[in-house]
């Protein structure tokens, strides 16, 4: 059954008439779509169409199940390439445009990671009590949900879902079709591996190696840049991040390890000047979850030896963020952890906040909406101009996890090692095969592995060189404008070289020999606003256009005459490999809403002002011509 909070947000939001024309029903599976041509209707929901997207919104949720089963998807661009990728979320109260704000962190993400996917993501209304068995169901029951996505939408985990989740989606609909799985299918163990936390290790080191660039503006002239082994850091959020930023840290260069200064969690937040025993923080995380009040009622309250004198615990886990260190790391899964006005519950207010050089972010900040942007820019205007701390922004150093998860797919999985059709959706059977081949995919899962460390290592590194020199070379921008120019330039970029091929759709033809009724009724049946004209070996000489049938009844021409009377024979028309740059031009230089796609004489398809508008970022495209 449809989740009830879904249900009354969807009677809410929506007219009774979209209920009506748009419900899509496929068996007990149903489905509201809506794409960037449905401004309206995607307002109501939270939703403002933009230059970059969203290219699908899909309300969905299955009628019959005896639990509640539902959800958002939203595919923000395709741009970067096909399908989209990003997490599946679930938590109690997800709306829309929660979901869009996530997907559009993926549009920038995956485009800071130069990964050819889209930006995506989903979530699943979370209902109430939901106990271990049922909440199999959900999962299960979401992931069928998906199937219809498939060709244009790759989950993975995120918040409320986990890699065993991902092993019930790919389970359901094949180990292609979901990426963040177990070893055991291949995957790349995001979570075991600290996927994300890799990249802002990398991106930490990285940035000490350019911060002496920016001491060409005034609010860094005088700044002190340590050798790596003397940097501080403080990490708010010890958790799936956190705690492996810690760890890897020490892994990845044990001698120019930093100082683990403090950490907080839920619970509270403990602090060392002299580094905090990280190690054994990590493996109680492993086992307990949250640790700072634990580490202190086991150690500092009980033994309160010499070495725990200069500890300090506060059960105010935000009060981290009044203390200071060289490097400040946001893995707390929270937008706001900094801002100006505190009406709007941040962690921690600018006014009260510690002494720090550099913010790298390990958690997902960024929004979409003009009211966050506007909120983000301010503090910005703030900690970066004001007080010389540098912001690197979290999709373009956090994207470790995507890169880990992208690497699923651009190292792809053998025929031979994909589940049999006649399997999908039996679970003892498919694990039963997983057995049989656990070693090919050991070895798959490794390959994958390294080279997702590789790429990792070389666009993250880019990013951060990238993010210094637009700073350097613009004193008046911020770091959250230039993190938006790197990934939307490179989404541009993508996009003008996307051809007609791309993204023409089926052209119907008619033959010479039909009738003004004919064509009249073919133009309805396809719902496209220009017919072509095809001799009998197939060659284009004319078309049709819904003008030219309005014509025809406004001069009272018989509707059986022939085509002769009415078609265009001067057709403007283009190549297949023509890009869509081209096309925009040549539809607004002849002021026509459609043109066909010709190969060798032949129409192959056709492109229009609509398909422009639901398949490109045409808006996005207008401002590069």
């Amino acid at each position: 059954m449809i989740p009830s909070k879904m249900q009354q947000f969807l009677h809410d939001t929506l007219p009774d008439s979209v209920w009506k024309n748009r419900l899509i029903k496929d068996g007990p599976l149903r489905f509201l779509e809506f794409g960037p041509l449905d401004v309206d209707r995607l307002q109501r929901m939270g939703i403002k169409v933009d230059r970059l997207g969203p290219r699908l919104v899909s309300c969905m949720w299955n009628e019959d199940s005896p639990v509640q089963i539902g959800g958002f998807l939203v595919v923000d661009n395709l741009a970067m390439g096909q399908p989209s990728m990003g997490g599946t979320r679930m938590l109690p109260d997800i709306t829309p445009d929660i979901i869009h704000n996530l997907a559009r962190g993926m549009t920038l993400k995956n485009a800071a990671a130069d990964l050819p996917f889209g930006g995506g993501k989903s979530g699943i209304m979370r209902p109430e009590n939901l106990n271990k068995e049922n909440r199999n169901d959900v999962i299960k029951g979401f992931g069928q949900l998906l199937n219809r996505y498939k060709q244009i939408y790759i989950p993975g985990p995120d918040v409320g879902t986990n890699d065993a989740d991902m092993k019930t989606f790919a389970i359901e609909n094949g180990l292609n079709n979901v990426v963040s799985k177990p070893a055991d299918m291949g995957g790349n163990r995001i979570d075991e591996l600290g996927g994300a936390a890799n990249g802002i290790v990398v991106a930490t080191k990285a940035l000490l190696e350019h911060l002496p660039k920016l001491k060409q503006l005034p609010q860094f002239k005088d700044m002190v840049i340590p050798k790596p082994s003397q940097m501080d850091i403080l990490i708010q959020g010890f958790g799936a991040v956190g705690a492996h930023v810690a760890r890897i840290f020490r892994d990845y260069d044990p001698k120019n390890a930093p100082i683990i200064k403090g950490i907080s969690d839920i619970d509270g937040y403990l602090l060392n000047n002299k580094g905090l025993p990280w190690k054994e923080l990590f493996d109680m995380w492993k086992e307990f979850g949250s640790v700072t009040q634990k580490y202190y009622h086991n150690h500092i309250m009980q033994d309160k030896p010499a070495e725990f004198k200069q500890m300090v615990f506060s059960n105010a886990a935000n009060n981290l963020l009044t203390e200071s260190a060289f490097c400040l790391v946001p893995a707390s899964p929270m937008f706001n952890y900094l801002d100006v006005d505190a009406s709007t519950n941040p962690s921690m207010t600018t006014d009260r906040m510690g002494n720090w050089q550099i913010i790298v972010e390990g958690a997902n900040s960024y929004s979409p909406d003009p009211v966050k942007k506007a909120a983000r820019r301010r503090m910005e205007r703030y900690v970066y101009r004001d007080k010389g701390i540098l912001i690197a922004t979290d999709y373009l150093v956090n994207s470790g996890g995507v890169i880990y998860a992208a690497h699923e797919r651009i190292v792809p999985t053998p025929s031979h090692l994909e589940i049999p059709k006649d399997l999908l959706g039996d679970r003892k059977g498919v694990n039963n095969w997983l057995k049989k081949n656990q070693d090919e995919f050991a070895e798959l899962s490794e390959i994958r592995r390294k080279t997702a460390v590789e790429k990792l290592e070389t666009v993250i590194r880019r990013n951060m060189e990238e993010l210094v020199d637009g700073l350097c070379k613009d004193a008046d921008s911020l770091p959250c404008e230039i993190a938006e120019q790197i990934s939307v330039q490179r989404i541009a970029s993508m996009e003008k070289s996307r051809t007609a091929r791309d993204i023409m759709e089926e052209a119907p033809t008619i033959g010479l020999d039909q009738s003004v009724t004919d064509t009249a009724q073919l133009l309805v049946e396809a719902h496209v606003p220009i017919v072509n004209i095809v001799s009998k070996k197939g060659k284009l000489i004319g078309i049709v256009t819904n003008w030219d049938i309005t014509k025809a009844l406004a001069s009272r021409l018989p509707m059986d005459s022939p085509l002769t009377k009415i078609m265009t024979t001067d057709v403007i028309t283009s190549h297949p490999d023509a890009t869509i740059i081209d096309c925009i031009r040549k539809l607004e230089n002849h002021e026509i809403s459609a043109m066909p796609i010709v190969e060798e004489d032949k129409v192959v398809g056709v492109i229009s002002g609509d398909i422009l508008a639901r398949r490109t970022l045409y808006r996005l495209l207008q401002t590069m011509i």
